[in-house]
């Protein structure tokens, strides 16, 4: 059996998917090591898998650094010129520590040194991402954070259209790699090398880790990609709902449930607040979950609870709607559980989520800045009073419920261990 290490960094939207394909993986045998920040070391260990640290060692809890990553025009720019390229060397070094001894890397999004380490330890590659955004496609464009609104009416332009936006964007953000081009150089591999847009797909073979719901197979996708829907994890696996929050779902009809995910709720501001407030205006049952370590809220009622967590995949099937921030592993899972969603996005892949959601007949968008007691009843009325929401939430329920993203990556993974297959 091989020993395979798993690669990833961001919030637990991010780390969730490899847990549940590392467990996938492990069934079936193999020694498994996610290389990973290291405050997530607890979680990992927990689970029987062995842990390897990944820089740069971010603050799982850093409040400031997720504000800065999380803001719609400058956290991309933030997370790649000024946590990950300047660290770039100091990652390669803790990938290669991971993978010594090991059969095959595979590696997440911001991983910068997937090729650049299976060069130098001659050992298989392969690469994966997690949202359609990043898979850049001219026949199915995305919408981007610094200005959403312009990228959603420029959708319906050509595939030439869009080819040559990629152009303007990849020359736009080129000088910002300068780092990782020395970084290649002091290796001795190629420095023509570009880690975002065309260079970041592994050669044998690259997981596209969601749901055909998010996004089709495009003719512009590298042929080595297989599509295996989302590998879906929580924390149901090893914990249960509290006894008071399963007391309230029994008592009355489905409540809205409000969430910000794991990374986006460190940024909340009055988004909590003022959910707490909408619920109260529609005179709806509620449930918020806050975020662990974060503040409760205000307002917090019989009918409005508060909890800093809850496992989603318990909590949503129960909903009536959910309003969440549209990170990917937070809207696969209201996609499994059959229920609409108000959507507020922030950043990075979230406002292309959120669109796909809504041109899916099964969200409504609210803009962050916009985001107040009065435009989230409105939303969510109209997503409780239209009963077409709850019947496509359910159609694509249906498919997501169809796809076994962690069989068909895990099946993936061994063609290319043994290419016999």
């Amino acid at each position: 059996m091989a020993r395979i290490v798993l690669a990833t960094m961001g919030s637990l939207g991010d780390l969730h998917p490899m847990i549940a394909l590392g467990l996938g993986l492990r069934e079936r045998g193999h020694s498994i090591v996610i290389n990973t920040w290291s405050g997530y070391r607890e979680k990992v260990e927990s689970l029987g898998i062995e842990f390897a640290p990944l820089r740069p060692d971010v603050d799982i809890d850093d409040r400031e650094l997720h504000a800065r990553a999380m803001d719609a025009r400058t956290g991309p720019e933030f997370v790649i010129k000024e946590l990950i390229l300047p660290n770039i060397r100091a990652m390669y070094d803790d990938v290669m520590a991971a993978t010594e001894g090991a059969d095959i890397l595979i590696n997440g999004e911001i991983v910068y040194v997937g090729d650049a380490v299976a060069r130098t330890r001659h050992i298989k590659w392969i690469s994966s991402c997690l949202a359609p955004l990043t898979m850049f496609s001219s026949h199915d464009p995305n919408v981007y954070p610094q200005a959403s609104w312009v990228f959603d009416l420029l959708r319906p332009m050509p595939v030439a259209f869009h080819n040559a936006l990629f152009g303007v964007m990849r020359w736009t953000i080129r000088d910002w790699f300068e780092p990782y081009r020395k970084f290649r150089k002091e290796l001795g591999l190629s420095e023509d090398h570009d880690p975002v847009f065309t260079d970041k797909f592994a050669p044998l073979l690259h997981l596209a880790m969601f749901s055909r719901v998010l996004g089709e197979p495009q003719p512009d996708w590298p042929p080595q990609t297989v599509q295996t829907g989302t590998c879906f994890f929580d924390e149901s696996e090893t914990s249960q709902l509290q006894p008071e929050l399963a007391e309230f779902l029994e008592q009355g009809e489905p409540p809205i449930v409000f969430t910000l995910g794991s990374a986006a709720v460190l940024d909340a501001r009055d988004f909590f607040d003022e959910s707490i407030a909408a619920a109260k205006v529609l005179n709806k049952r509620a449930v918020v979950l806050y975020g662990r370590d974060c503040p409760r809220p205000h307002g917090l009622n019989r009918d409005i609870v508060g909890f800093e967590y809850a496992p989603y995949s318990l909590i949503f099937p129960r909903a009536a709607c959910v309003v969440h921030q549209a990170g990917v592993g937070t809207a696969s899972q209201v996609l499994r559980a059959g229920v609409p969603a108000v959507i507020v996005p922030f950043s990075h892949d979230q406002p292309d989520n959120a669109a796909r959601c809504r041109r899916q007949g099964a969200a409504i968008i609210v803009n962050r800045d916009n985001y107040n007691r009065k435009t989230a009843a409105k939303a969510i009325e109209a997503i409780l009073s239209n009963a077409d929401y709850q019947s496509n939430a359910t159609r694509l329920a249906s498919i997501v419920l169809s796809e076994n993203g962690i069989l068909t990556a895990c099946n993936a993974i061994e063609n290319v261990l043994n290419p016999a297959r």
